[in-house]
């Protein structure tokens, strides 16, 4: 009886792994193209030409996502660039070389301070609603009786001087942690402003509260909130970059070289 191969004269071994080939290849391509739906096509800092210009190998397809709660729908990747700050200039005339600010450091954008354009309202819990809100509107929210309460604290600068007075706290009702204090600033007009808890140390024994990353006179040009109890993401964009930048910037000593 004659015996049929049906891969008698193909080279099963090369077959797969040229076929191999062609799918890393296709991968390939499709992750590079996928990678520029955000902060593409890329800029040229002398001409502001776009680089590279397109094509197939730089240019994802547009694709639209639908946005959770009935927001709407984001659509990338998209033309609209976010338009350059002002306030900062190089530190060199070639290309490549660093900027930095050259009006008030922590509320230009650069370097430590920067931050992004995010969408005016609030980030929302699995339920649609606001997930950081004070403790004065989050039911079931309270401060342990084993930890020191900081509202009604004086929150201390990192130069030792007053910045403000802790009026309340802030909850990540979904993560279950303290996000923000709220501060009431000592100078006047006086503002409400939010402190990230991250930057923030409690001295319970000694009934105070202090920052190292922002002066205790930096606290009045803290970004402040639209509404009273409700943060948007950016917001908290702002007030993390403002004290974030604290750390470089809120004095002379802190931005010289170290050596």
């Amino acid at each position: 009886m004659q015996h049929v191969h049906i891969t008698q004269g193909i080279d099963v071994a090369s077959v797969v792994l040229y076929s191999f080939w062609l799918f890393f290849a296709g991968l390939i391509l499709y992750l590079r193209r996928e990678d520029r739906r955000e902060g593409y096509p890329l800029e040229h800092e002398d001409t502001g030409a776009f680089e590279p210009q397109g094509g197939l190998f730089f240019t994802a397809d547009p694709k639209t996502f639908i946005l959770p709660h009935g927001l709407g729908t984001v659509t990338t990747p998209t033309k609209d660039r976010e338009p350059q700050r002002a306030g900062m200039r190089r530190t060199a005339p070639w290309g490549g070389s660093p900027y930095e600010p050259v009006g008030d450091p922590l509320a230009d954008g650069v370097g430590p301070a920067s931050y992004a354009e995010r969408a005016k309202r609030p980030d929302l819990t699995l339920d649609g609603h606001p997930k950081i809100v004070p403790l004065r509107v989050a039911k079931g929210f309270g401060i342990s009786a084993n930890d020191p309460d900081p509202r009604g604290m004086k929150l201390f600068g990192s130069d030792g001087v007053i910045g403000g007075v802790i009026t309340d706290v802030w909850v990540d009702q979904s993560e279950r942690m303290i996000r923000y204090l709220e501060v009431r600033t000592m100078a006047e007009p006086a503002r409400i402003i939010l402190a990230p808890m991250t930057m923030v140390s409690i001295h319970g024994g000694r009934g105070l509260a202090q920052t190292d990353s922002i002066a205790g006179h930096q606290f009045a040009g803290a970004p402040g909130l639209d509404r009273p109890d409700q943060v948007t993401l950016y917001e908290e964009e702002r007030t993390i970059s403002y004290f974030g930048g604290g750390y470089l910037y809120a004095s002379a000593s802190r931005s010289e070289p170290l050596i």
